[in-house]
């Protein structure tokens, strides 16, 4: 048994607790308060990151799609990343991955949901990627349903890609979770998504109330990646309309465009957009994990202890007037005291 202390943020609504989380075996077993000037305040207590969408098969390409816009850089099956993830020999494209998850696991994500391009291959080698790491890989595979047998759910490009109706039945079939992208360069492709009844969405930067009410009626979570949106150039996120609607979580998209470091999406989410911290954080831990189903995005007993620890008296972080404003709007990798996996 373990006791992790200073200023927890707990539960749901992430409110300041002083004290400590009480973790047995890998789980949270007690939230324990105490006085002020028993705790140790110096630390900051916080669930460690999910980040909603990523895809970390282009590790092999950092910013090499700089000045590029979306079709040239991502859009499959021509795209510079697909070219650049097919030339990449195995051991390389593994071990690109593997640092990528590293970085990623040591700069405080807990979990990541995958779109993993080049099918059963493609899923097996980022499952290889994550060996010896404590992080956990959530992966949406792709082309072929038989990538099931590896991987958790099927990620479809966009609906104006293919025809993914017979991947949705088969995925449904499985008891899998279907995701799509959808909304990104256009509004086109985003009731067809829709009408696959995915169980998560992707972007939706260009989603309008028509889109949403469906949204609400099918009950489906958005994952938004605003850096991305903004290299890509393809607009905006209505972030604070999508919150109206249903939950909406955080992402980082592209390794090849952005580094999939959740404190600089955050940050740039906080500042960007009329949100409150604590809608942030939830969107950076809870929301991603709620999305597919993991034990983890939130501090409270009987969850697994997946945590971060914060020096809240480092140079960045000391006087900071709000433990929840320091995580999400200033905070950063050189802050980590340790992230607890």
């Amino acid at each position: 048994m373990e006791a992790i202390e200073g200023t927890v943020l707990a539960g749901r609504s992430f409110e300041p607790v002083h004290g400590s989380v009480v973790v047995e075996d890998g789980y949270i077993t007690a939230i324990e308060e105490t006085s002020e000037r028993e705790s140790d305040h110096d630390r900051i207590v916080l669930p460690a990151f999910v980040n909603a969408h990523t895809h970390v098969g282009d590790s092999v390409a950092k910013e090499a799609a700089v000045g590029l816009g979306l079709e040239e850089a991502v859009v499959p099956p021509d795209s510079l990343k697909h070219q650049q993830i097919a030339a990449a020999d195995d051991e390389t494209l593994i071990a690109a991955m593997h640092r990528t998850l590293r970085f990623m696991q040591r700069t405080g994500t807990a979990a990541f949901l995958d779109f993993r391009e080049f099918g059963v291959d493609g899923a097996r080698a980022l499952r290889e990627a994550a060996e010896g790491l404590n992080i956990e890989d959530f992966i949406f595979g792709s082309d072929d349903t038989a990538v099931l047998d590896v991987a958790d759910g099927f990620g479809a490009s966009g609906a104006n890609d293919d025809d993914f109706t017979a991947r949705r039945t088969a995925t449904e079939e499985r008891g899998a979770p279907f995701a799509i992208h959808a909304g990104e360069p256009d509004a086109t492709d985003i009731h067809p998504a829709l009408d696959l009844e995915p169980e998560l969405l992707v972007h939706m930067v260009h989603a309008e109330a028509e889109h949403l009410e469906r949204v609400a009626d099918q009950d489906v979570p958005i994952a938004v990646c605003p850096r991305a949106n903004r290299v890509l150039e393809v607009g905006r996120p209505p972030i604070e309309t999508l919150l109206e609607y249903t939950d909406v979580a955080l992402g980082t998209d592209n390794v090849m465009l952005n580094a999939p470091s959740m404190f600089r999406e955050m940050e740039y989410t906080a500042k960007t957009f009329d949100l409150p911290s604590r809608t942030v954080l939830r969107m950076a831990t809870t929301a991603g994990a709620e999305a597919v189903g993991l034990d983890c995005g939130v501090i409270e007993p009987g969850r697994r202890a997946a945590l971060l620890v914060l020096d809240g008296d480092s140079d960045n972080l000391s006087a900071v007037a709000d433990p929840v404003d320091a995580v999400v709007r200033r905070a950063s990798p050189l802050d980590i005291h340790r992230v607890v996996c």
